[in-house]
């Protein structure tokens, strides 16, 4: 299947990978985000970029089973989800610091009530059964899809895609804060702003991408600059030199989430590569431990190719050929891997 296709009135789209074989769940990238663009009043339960343990409900809770995104193919119906409660979110916890840290408390560092939900509250949890149990991360942030339906919801016009790079952006001047875009979206990456009236979102980190940082050097998106693994790929997605392109387009083992949603993302996935089983008394079992099922939930029925690709290039390496593919995925050269340059122009 060719994800090339770039929306109308859309020059080129800017596109990201990320490989899911690299994430050790450190929330680097989450914090990164969470200090850059949502440190402000009625932010407090916004995380534009969040890592989610799969199997679990993610965050918000639940968002994989509330519908939304288009009815079908053709993209002529939406289909309606629902606004997720600040419950769903986890809202913000107070904690004990003025009592344990000015005022001498003997106490430990506490939320001040007991929480029943948060952002990453499933951390590490997963599936299966001893000794085969079994989880990996899931990084999310917004998929800047090719065929928003965010941007069909609003009446307002107030969410758009950028001519230049694809990029979903909200117009705050014209947002009314009607909510139909939070509904509208499947994945669940905009928020409103509760002190502002406003819905708010990822924007790809534009201002790093153009180069208007302090600095006046163009920078990849926070998530992706500070990832210690280096999982994350970014670039035009129509550019045939570049690794997104040569990940999704060529070896085809860059996916997207949820296909199904039929708003076409422009982030897209390696999908994780599983251990196999074992029994209780520790004899290999030829069989993977992250089902297979669960993944075509995911990723759609083309992850058995990709898995199936992934492990005939690594087996190339293992016995001393070349793999360009390996070759992209274990590269450490920032400029190879972040390429900005294409950026320049815009």
């Amino acid at each position: 299947m060719s994800y090339t296709e770039t929306a109308d009135g859309v020059d080129n789209q800017i596109a990201m990978v990320l490989d899911l074989n690299k994430c050790i769940g450190c929330q680097t990238c989450t914090i990164a985000c969470k200090t850059n663009w949502t440190d402000e009043p009625g932010r407090e339960y916004m995380y534009w970029n969040n890592v989610e343990t799969k199997p679990g409900q993610g965050y918000p809770r639940g968002w994989e089973d509330v519908g939304d995104g288009w009815a079908s193919e053709d993209r002529t119906e939406r289909s309606p989800g629902e606004i997720p409660s600040i419950e769903g979110y986890g809202r913000h916890w107070e904690f004990n610091h003025e009592e344990v840290l000015l005022e001498g408390s003997d106490e430990h560092i506490a939320p001040a009530e007991d929480p029943e939900w948060g952002v990453n509250w499933e951390e590490d949890e997963g599936a299966g059964q001893y000794p085969n149990s079994y989880y990996f991360y899931l990084p999310r942030l917004c998929n800047h899809c090719t065929h928003p339906s965010c941007v069909e919801a609003c009446p307002r016009q107030a969410v758009y895609k950028r001519s230049e790079d694809g990029i979903v952006l909200v117009d705050q001047e014209r947002c009314r804060g009607y909510r139909h875009c939070v509904e509208g979206c499947p994945y669940h990456k905009i928020y409103f702003n509760m002190e502002e009236k406003t819905a708010e979102k990822c924007i790809f980190c534009y201002p790093r991408i153009e180069g208007n940082g302090p600095d006046g050097e163009q920078h990849a998106p926070a998530c992706a600059d500070s990832c210690v693994t280096m999982l994350r790929y970014v670039g035009r997605l129509d550019d045939p030199t570049g690794p997104i392109h040569k990940l999704v387009e060529e070896w085809e083992v860059a996916l997207p989430l949820h296909a199904e949603y039929h708003t076409d993302p422009n982030v897209f996935y390696v999908p994780p590569m599983s251990p196999g089983q074992h029994t209780e008394e520790g004899e290999t079992v030829d069989a993977d431990r992250i089902p297979p099922t669960y993944l075509e939930e995911l990723f759609g029925p083309d992850v058995h190719d990709a898995l199936d690709t992934l492990e005939r290039e690594r087996e190339r390496v293992r016995v001393g050929e070349d793999s360009e593919l390996m070759e992209i995925l274990t590269t450490n050269d920032r400029e190879n891997q972040y390429q900005m340059e294409v950026f320049a122009d815009d």
